[in-house]
């Protein structure tokens, strides 16, 4: 097995590394004027989930995922990437500049919940919550009667 070792590390070192870890991502957005009012999508899918920022036309601002916070495989499906997520929009719907904000939820996934009560612990403005799931009037045409 060998000798254990114990890593020591210089004080420069430790700093640097405190430094990288401390580091936020910056968001950029490419608007330049300031919205005051807008609208979240969230998409939530077993899979995934999206967050979309928009203006109250429909014009796509920002948009963010679980995928591209960092998560990958069956954990981009979970309740804590879709709220890392809501965290990542949340920051970019401060920095437009947005006051109120009417969040539309879609999908039937884990994090839809998780992702609107971060939005709400972030200290958005929201007015208005509205579900938009899509549900199926008449469904498929059955199978033909079975003959034996």
């Amino acid at each position: 097995m060998g000798k254990k070792r114990v890593a020591v590390k210089s004080k420069e070192e430790l700093i640097k590394e405190a430094e990288r870890l401390g580091k936020t991502k910056e968001i950029k957005i490419k608007t330049s004027k300031k919205i005051k009012e807008g609208k979240i999508y969230i998409f939530s899918s077993y899979n995934n989930t999206v967050i979309t920022l928009t203006d109250t036309k429909g014009n796509v601002i920002y948009w963010t995922s679980a995928g591209k916070v960092g998560f990958s495989g069956t954990k981009k499906g979970t309740p804590y990437a879709a709220s890392r997520a809501a965290e990542e929009a949340a920051e970019a719907a401060k920095q437009i500049g947005l006051e109120k904000i009417e969040v539309l939820i879609k999908g039937v996934g884990s994090g839809r919940e998780s992702a609107l009560r971060t939005l709400g612990a972030k200290g958005l403005n929201i007015v208005a919550i509205k579900d938009i799931t899509p549900i199926p009037f008449d469904g498929p045409r059955p199978p033909k009667v079975r003959r034996v």
